[in-house]
């Protein structure tokens, strides 16, 4: 029995078998055309085959290629739906954007999109609607990662470190005869938090300095401390020597601010900011009698250090190569310093020649009755006299830049040579403690072999053993460390040495060319001012005759000779009027 197909088949449709079952092309052009695929029975009639007849024709017009561009995991979604969450749980078999829209993307995605901070997942799910360009991600990741890149690498350390701008001056005299001295005014700032306020200024005298750099040295052993210029008895009130003098002063406490580990010491901060700064520091010593015996850290850790412990023999080539080297260093140093002291006293005789001469000029220019030599005289001697000043500025220059230099490093050599020192002492120190510790062990032990009819001594002879090894133990690792902290500290020794000795060898050359300049530039004004006053004079005269026989003369009318009138005679034969009288 012949029953019409719900779905108004024709003979040539291919598929009409089965009225019950619905073809699977037009079922998948349903879904792309977002409708709901409904199959009736055929009770359904005529009218169901009328209402799906003609959508069912024009979606089979798709051909079977959208199966082989469907790409379910197409990044842009589907083509034409609307950035809704509905839109995501359409079917996959959507038409998705063409292939070429998708490389468009891809090749103007800028690299942060796939950077962690930004998903690849969240940034691709997001669908826009068709004409609609889509937009490049978010680009704040990238803008804080070339920041980064952009700062300059600083260690945790260096960027926690406290500034220090220290500075030495005023320096005036107090005191009567016999307590006279000089005190400096300190002035700090920084930006450490250890201080009450960032900017303050005490005043401090020589002797402060002296304490500040003992305290430094027995607090800290094995670190190079900055040492002050040494005392000096004789002209200690002379001008050019409290310059010298503060000027290394201020040099030796701005080392001592930017040491990593000077800086961090408590002494250093009640010398910088204590204003009642004696009362201050006998509180100290009343509190810790032990480091006002010089004493320092080997004290607090229960070492003695009192005695030298014998010769002290050097174990490790590298610190006996520094001795050697600081050796030679300070002995060429010194040298170094005495040809410049040298050249200093050079440059003094220079300029006292100078201003002899000058004196001797000047008053030769007031003798002498004629103009003509008693001005160049004079404008001599006012040469001599600037070159005097140079000299005397130059000697200064020299002590200020190379030769102060040269000082502060001999000095340096010689806080060096202390931290060996100490360096020994912890050596004989940790020693003496083993030594101390295998009596007590041997003592420990013959009392074992006796048997335990001492056990009350064997318990102190036992605690004694402890005791004696936790000393060797901390000397050793006192020993040990210093070791490491002075190959630190001898290397930045070597570091600031290279960084000052050139400084002051460009300044020294600098003041030079600058002093040699300015001495020609004395001598080529003077002979410029020389040669404008002979040609001024020699000018002059014959200007002034000229005119004047030019008006006196007159034509003779027979001959037509100029003749000589009677007020140009006594002018042109003065000498001659008077020779004719005499004889």
């Amino acid at each position: 029995m012949d029953i019409d197909s719900p779905w108004g088949d024709v003979p040539s449709k291919s598929k009409a078998d089965d009225p019950q079952e619905p073809d699977p092309t037009s079922v998948k052009a349903d879904t792309a055309t977002g409708s709901t695929p409904s199959v009736k029975s055929a009770s359904s009639g005529p009218r169901s085959s009328a209402s799906r007849k003609i959508p069912a024709r024009k979606i089979e017009v798709q051909p079977t290629k959208l199966e082989a561009v469907d790409d379910a995991f197409d990044p842009l979604g589907p083509l034409g739906a609307d950035p809704t969450p509905a839109a995501s749980s359409i079917s996959t078999d959507q038409a998705p954007t063409p292939p070429r829209k998708e490389l468009n993307a891809r090749a103007t995605r800028p690299p942060s999109a796939t950077s962690p901070a930004f998903p690849t997942s969240d940034y691709e799910d997001t669908t826009l609607p068709i004409g609609r360009v889509k937009g490049p991600p978010p680009v704040q990741p990238q803008t804080s990662g070339a920041s980064r890149q952009t700062q300059p690498s600083v260690s945790l350390e260096q960027a926690a470190k406290p500034t220090f701008d220290i500075l030495v001056g005023d320096p005036h005299k107090v005191g009567d005869l016999t307590s006279s001295h000089i005190v400096y005014q300190v002035r700090t700032k920084t930006t450490s938090k250890a201080y009450k306020i960032p900017e303050f200024a005490v005043s401090r005298r020589y002797r402060d300095f002296l304490w500040l750099y003992t305290s430094l040295h027995n607090n800290n052993p094995g670190v190079v401390v900055p040492p002050p210029p040494e005392k000096q008895a004789v002209g200690r009130f002379d001008t050019n020597f409290v310059e010298s003098r503060r000027q290394a002063l201020e040099r030796m406490l701005n080392k001592i601010a930017s040491h990593p580990i000077l800086h961090h010491d408590a002494d250093l901060k009640i010398f910088l900011e204590s204003d009642a700064f004696n009362i201050d520091v006998k509180n100290k010593e009343n509190r810790e009698p032990d480091l006002g015996q010089n004493k320092g850290m080997f004290s607090s850790l229960g070492i003695n250090v009192g005695g030298s412990g014998g010769k002290f023999v050097e174990h490790d080539d590298w610190f006996h190569d520094r001795r050697v080297y600081l050796d030679a260093l300070e002995s060429q140093l010194k040298a170094l310093m005495k040809a410049i002291d040298s050249v200093v006293i050079q440059r003094k005789g220079l300029a006292e020649a100078a201003g002899e001469f000058a004196v001797s000029l000047g008053n030769l220019a007031q003798v002498e009755l004629s103009p003509v030599f008693s001005g160049p005289l004079q404008a001599l001697s006012d040469v001599q006299v600037r070159i005097k000043e140079l000299y005397e500025r130059q000697a200064m220059q020299d002590v200020l830049t190379l030769g102060i230099t040269i000082d502060e490093y001999i000095r340096l050599i010689g806080s060096v040579k202390q931290a060996f020192s100490q360096r020994q002492k912890a050596f004989h120190s940790w020693h003496t403690a083993e030594s101390e510790l295998a009596k007590r062990r041997s003592a420990h032990d013959k009392l074992m072999r006796q048997g335990k009819s001492q056990q009350d001594k064997l318990n102190e002879v036992g605690a004694g053993v402890s005791d004696a090894e936790k000393k060797a133990h901390q000397a050793r690792l006192l020993f040990e460390d210093m070791g490491r902290l002075m190959r630190g500290e001898l290397e930045r020794f070597e570091r600031e040495k290279v960084e000052d000795f050139k400084s002051g060898v460009e300044t020294f050359l600098e003041g030079a060319v600058e002093a040699q300049k300015e001495l020609i530039e004395l001598w080529e004004t003077f002979l410029l001012q020389m040669d404008t006053e002979e040609e001024v004079p020699s000018r002059a005269p014959q200007q002034g005759a000229i005119s004047s026989t030019a008006d006196d003369r007159s034509e003779d009318p027979t001959t037509g000779d100029h003749a000589v009138t009677q007020d140009e005679r006594p002018i042109a034969t003065a000498t001659d009027v008077a020779l004719e009288q005499d004889a």
